[in-house]
């Protein structure tokens, strides 16, 4: 994919301060893990990151939307080979978020961004085969619990169906590649794809829930070389670990899907 890299539109950075970081990038691809007060999750997916000696194949960036559970700590990110830890002090949700890390990603010159929920509940073993197939040229890799080889743990039944009888379907159609799981926050993109003037993530319309479905919408109808693979992802019995609150949460998800269906985020609708 040899489509143009450089931004010639005006661009939106929301704002965020480096906590710590280490001085030098070590790898060619980094793992963005957004986090919100995630207590023992991000500790137990740190552990389960290191376990599989992941250290040795991309950069671990945390990007925190305003924690206050104590569950970041310095010393312990860094012992669990955080490469950095980010802040976003800008309004906003996910996206913002996202969008701190991978301006962040960009300047520090990452070929291939890996992005992975900071909830654990997304097993971050296909990590080195996500990496493998970036190498071989495709833009986009998609985690999917639907496919052959996926997983679904104790994912609720609203959530099951919605994604693949309306956000999958409705995805799908839109962009002319046949997507599974596409609110699914575990993927992989080329710098190539993700930085692209065209794709221009760098915008304040994407805030909240919007830059995912945004990407697998554009992905596809530029062009881009897309592709599933499978994954396994577990919820916990009982409470639901989400930042998406119950009926208005998931009402604003939907707005979210066709308006990027219908193509109102790409950029010349602006």
């Amino acid at each position: 994919m040899n489509q143009s890299v450089t931004q010639d539109y005006k661009k939106y950075i929301p704002s965020y301060d480096v906590l710590f970081s280490n001085p030098q990038k070590l790898r060619e691809c980094c793992l963005v893990i957004p986090v919100i007060n995630e207590g023992e999750r991000i500790h137990a997916l740190l552990e389960r990151i290191n376990e599989l000696d992941l250290q040795s194949t991309v950069d671990f960036i945390i990007v925190d939307g305003g924690t206050t559970d104590g569950s970041l700590d310095e010393s312990y990110l860094k012992s669990q080979h955080v490469h950095s830890l980010l802040l976003k002090t800008a309004k906003g949700k996910l996206s913002a978020q996202l969008l701190c890390a991978y301006d962040y990603a960009q300047k520090l010159g990452y070929k291939g961004i890996v992005t992975i929920d900071g909830n654990n509940k997304d097993d971050p073993a296909p990590i080195p085969d996500f990496i493998k197939k970036l190498n071989e040229g495709y833009d986009f890799i998609q985690a999917s619990r639907f496919i052959s080889g996926g997983t679904a743990v104790n994912t609720p039944v609203s959530r099951d169906l919605a994604i693949r009888f309306i956000h999958a379907p409705v995805l799908s159609i839109a962009s002319g590649f046949h997507w599974t799981d596409t609110t699914q926050g575990f993927r992989a993109y080329s710098a190539n794809f993700l930085f692209n003037s065209k794709v221009a993530i760098f915008r304040e319309v994407f805030s909240c829930y919007e830059l995912l479905a945004y990407l697998s919408y554009i992905g596809p109808k530029l062009h881009f070389k897309c592709l599933e693979m499978p994954s396994k992802r577990s919820y916990p019995k009982g409470q639901v670990p989400t930042k998406i609150s119950s009926v208005k949460g998931n009402i604003e998800l939907l707005k979210v899907l066709f308006k990027a269906a219908l193509g109102k985020y790409n950029l010349e609708a602006e």
